[in-house]
């Protein structure tokens, strides 16, 4: 887990802006769902063979009635849960939403992966064209590439669909059962429960292993390959940059057809920034009508690092315009009237705080510190006649501003600045 801190928050605010305004420019709307689930959501919905489940990644809350509740591993299986729930199934089709927020894994410790994380996550429910899948891919390549992001991949498979995936999954086992002794006992275990994890495996050897080993493309079914062509010669008529990789698979249950994730090259080891794919059956897994959908996350943190990475640098939190000083008793109390006024006039204003009287030199070194563009100086001769002492801080020389024109002249102030 991590602090998000103040000197941090120019990075996330331009990497939300940038997924909101990418969103919205691709026709989503915004909807947002519990941090926490029942358990047996993601056990029909994600899946017991799910990493989630098999390494026991989530974190649950076993109540005394016997009810038993998750904190989310993924978004997706509560956005088709609100998507039936609220009969967003009887309005027009597809529904495409996005939403962020905050995601909880017990995982191994990788780059911008933390056990509570945060994502952007995009949904197209209720349509199978393929160009669904194309939209969603695009709308991650120009949300990171609004980011100042550069070198992206689109790493492309397809895992068929529940009549091809069972006969290419025991292809794939007799493969790999001839070959037990060069498996480690994370593969083994793999091989056992679902050995498609074993394609993405990162054990040390496996790149050798799965060398020879059969495609899933080479064993879809009519239907599957037909999407998948057609998907692929969308991204070629878009001049979408995309590698076919066969060991790409995904670690949830619900996901058929196409998976994707999107590389930014250069930033190390983790390069994924977004993974996604098709879902078609989850909506009928956990007791919804049928509702095929594509959608992908992405974690706001890993992004960050990649921006971080590739130099790209996020724009310097604003600064308060002005600071108002004072030397305590009846100006302090006419500082604190002068503040409020800056405020509602929408004028950033910082306060010199003091419970005694504090020195000009003192309040000065703040007003520096806290970069502040002209500092307010509100004295005892200030308040006997009405004025207000304007020191700029950029080395100016000082003015004496009538009090009540000190809002409009701060104003064009900062009109002239632009």
């Amino acid at each position: 887990m991590q602090d998000v801190l103040p000197a941090d928050r120019a990075y996330w605010d331009k990497v939300i802006g940038a997924a909101e305004e990418t969103a919205l420019l691709y026709a989503f709307q915004r909807l947002d769902v519990p941090i926490i689930e029942y358990t047996d959501l993601f056990e029909r919905g994600v899946g017991t063979a799910s990493d989630f489940f098999v390494q026991k990644e989530m974190y649950t809350i076993e109540e005394e009635d016997g009810d038993s509740f998750a904190l989310r591993p993924e978004f997706t299986a509560g956005v088709v849960r609100a998507y039936v729930e609220n009969g967003l199934n009887n309005e027009t089709q597809p529904v495409k939403v996005y939403t962020f927020g905050p995601i909880f894994r017990r995982e191994r410790p990788q780059a911008g992966r933390y056990r509570q994380h945060s994502q952007f996550n995009c949904e197209i429910i209720g349509e199978t064209d393929p160009a669904a899948d194309a939209e969603a891919i695009s709308l991650a390549l120009d949300y990171l590439r609004r980011l100042g992001l550069r070198d992206l991949s689109v790493q492309l498979n397809s895992t068929g669909c529940r009549r091809c995936k069972p006969a290419y999954v025991e292809k794939l086992r007799a493969y790999l059962q001839t070959r037990p002794e060069k498996l480690s006992p994370v593969d083994q275990e793999r091989l056992r429960r679902n050995p498609l994890r074993i394609l993405d495996s990162k054990e040390p050897g496996m790149d050798a292993v799965l060398a020879e080993a059969p495609h899933i493309v080479d064993h879809l079914c009519e239907d599957c390959a037909a999407h998948y062509a057609e998907l692929l010669q969308i991204l070629d008529r878009l001049g979408v940059p995309y590698r076919q990789n066969f060991r790409l698979v995904r670690g949830i249950d619900y996901y058929v057809q196409t998976v994707f994730e999107v590389w930014a090259e250069g930033i190390g080891a983790q390069a994924a920034l977004f993974g996604g794919g098709r879902y078609d059956g989850l909506s009928e897994a956990i007791g919804g009508p049928p509702a095929p959908a594509v959608g992908f996350g992405s974690g706001i943190e890993r992004v960050i690092l990649a921006m971080q990475a590739q130099g790209v640098e996020a724009p310097q939190p604003p600064t308060p315009q002005v600071m108002v000083v004072h030397f305590g008793g009846e100006t302090k109390m006419a500082a604190l009237e002068l503040a409020q006024a800056l405020r509602a006039a929408g004028i950033s204003t910082f306060f010199a705080f003091a419970r005694e009287r504090r020195s000009m030199k003192s309040q000065m070194r703040e007003a520096n510190r806290r970069q502040v563009r002209e500092t307010l100086i509100v004295g005892e001769d200030e308040v006997a006649q009405g004025l207000v002492t304007v020191r700029p801080m950029d080395g100016g020389e000082q003015t004496a501003v009538p009090r009540g024109e000190i809002v409009a002249w701060l104003q064009q102030r900062a009109e002239d600045r632009r």
